[in-house]
């Protein structure tokens, strides 16, 4: 039952966990590499290299929450033209353009992880293998894939219910 229960808040909240996470560790690498260049007229190279990841990694798995929420950028208009049974089709439809352009990503980004870590292509400052980093654009597409899946899923089982379709949030809905 626990184990049921982790996964279901796993799957509703992971990403959005581990945004704020990496957000806030962006925000404390610069605050203290600001505070560190003008108070103490010290800095460090790692605090920018580590943020400039962070973020990275902010932002592909913020692409990923984006297509969980519906609220990644589409063309709504193009729905106001639609009978209301076709949205469900329409968000189908979207969501297989969207898996498609994951698999494609995901094998370029394979190619590039492959070559980083045959080359041992390593960051500037930390001398980590870049891989690590490149690693970001795979998950996040990875979690693409998993979140357009299972809004298909819901999409398939809203079609067959006769249900309106699950529109998700506009960009500026709270």
């Amino acid at each position: 039952m626990a184990n049921s229960r982790l996964l279901k808040q796993l799957d509703m909240n992971a990403e959005r966990w581990f945004m704020l996470i990496a957000y806030a560790f962006c925000c404390f690498a610069i605050v203290q590499e600001v505070l560190r260049r003008f108070v103490l007229n010290y800095s460090s190279a790692w605090a920018e290299e580590t943020a400039r990841y962070a973020f990275i990694y902010l932002g592909w798995v913020g692409a990923a929450y984006a297509v969980k929420a519906r609220a990644h950028i589409r063309f709504d208009i193009l729905l106001q033209f639609l009978p209301k049974r076709l949205h469900g089709y329409f968000y189908l439809f979207g969501e297989l353009a969207t898996l498609t352009f994951a698999f494609i990503a995901l094998y370029f980004c394979t190619h590039t992880m492959q070559q980083l870590i045959q080359f041992e292509a390593a960051t500037p400052v930390l001398r980590i293998n870049k891989a690590w980093f490149e690693a970001a654009v795979f998950i996040g597409f990875s979690l693409i894939v998993v979140r357009s899946i299972q809004a298909m899923i819901g999409d398939i089982a809203d079609l067959r219910a006769g249900r309106p379709a699950n529109s998700g949030k506009a960009l500026f809905d709270h």
